[in-house]
């Protein structure tokens, strides 16, 4: 099985089925609409193919952030177009101050260009996500050392604000816990069809998943936010996710197959093999399409106060372009 690119985005690929049948082709899109059981069975056996191989890949060593060597670019862009993340480690010495304008650098030679706008960012729009006692970080969860649940990045955006990217960078890991777990949500979207393919079409209902208005006086109103948690997305040309596992501030569509597809997420998201867990080192990062992750909670030793957990995080309205790689085959 091939696949092709027409013209200049995701959106236009086709899936050529060779071997399978001489005269079949769809397009990516086609594997999330019902009724085309045939793309989404040819889609489905080659996106587990690639996800068997994903144990014997290593983490993708940088030379220099700030210069990439010619084949470090596609292997980041081709690991994050077959399971939407990739984990990286900087193999070169960078002071804090030149990081910050190298990560953005690198982010736009990822095609990730339109950053989102938050209200905890610097001048340049990093956000720098750690343990918060005075800023207006202060009293939301991932400014602290709590435990974060299974959720995607600005899943309470509306519809014109879908963070689609990003990158999470470790300057300083924390001395227990800290660690994360991510899960392709294109994997999650396989086993929730597997079992039933009523539960996909059931998440992906435009009215599933309702996040209440934000009248929090420390950031900018911000309307409810309703919407599905699987969609595609036309910007990305790609199958994207909006989901949290928290218990409050949300409100499901109340009828049963929505209960019984969350019910069957949780299970998914508790022991599914091919979750990927791994705690950030200093200079490692992970850049991706904003896959479902979450992170336990974290300590430092009594004299590490000073030099805390400290990671950098940039989330985009763009997926990550793997149109910027040479090669876009995958070969069965």
């Amino acid at each position: 099985m091939k696949i092709r690119q027409l013209g200049g985005d995701i959106a236009g690929w086709i899936i050529d089925v060779g071997k399978i049948s001489d005269d079949t082709s769809f397009r990516y899109q086609d594997v999330f609409v019902a009724g085309h059981e045939r793309a989404y069975q040819i889609w489905r056996e080659q996106k587990l193919a690639d996800w068997a191989q994903l144990s014997q890949k290593k983490i993708i060593v940088l030379d220099s952030i700030s210069k990439l060597d010619r084949s470090e670019t596609p292997q980041i862009l081709e690991q994050c177009n077959a399971h939407n993340f990739a984990i990286y480690q900087l193999n070169d010495a960078i002071s804090e101050k030149e990081l910050r304008p190298s990560l953005i650098k690198f982010c736009k030679s990822m095609g990730l260009n339109r950053a989102e706008i938050h209200r905890s960012q610097a001048s340049d729009g990093i956000v720098s996500i750690q343990v918060e006692k005075h800023a207006i970080g202060t009293g939301y969860i991932p400014y602290s050392n709590k435990s974060l649940s299974w959720h995607s990045d600005g899943y309470y955006n509306g519809a014109s604000k879908r963070i689609l990217g990003m990158i999470l960078h470790c300057v300083r890991d924390a001395s227990e816990g800290g660690v994360n777990e991510l899960l392709d949500h294109e994997i999650a979207y396989i086993r929730l069809r597997d079992i039933n393919p009523a539960y996909v079409t059931t998440l992906m209902h435009k009215e599933t998943m309702t996040i209440p208005e934000n009248t929090d006086e420390r950031s900018a109103y911000r309307p409810p936010s309703i919407g599905p948690v699987f969609f595609f997305n036309e910007v990305s040309g790609r199958l994207q996710m909006r989901y949290s596992a928290r218990g409050r501030n949300i409100i499901w569509r109340d009828d049963d197959e929505t209960t019984k597809a969350r019910a069957l997420l949780s299970e998914i998201m508790a022991d599914d093999p091919m979750i990927v867990r791994h705690k950030l080192q200093p200079g490692q990062g992970v850049i991706s399409n904003n896959i479902l992750h979450n992170r336990t909670k974290f300590s430092h030793r009594d004299d590490e106060s000073s030099t805390s957990r400290l990671l950098y995080r940039i989330r985009y309205l763009d997926a990550v372009n793997a149109t910027n790689s040479n090669s876009m085959e995958a070969n069965q």
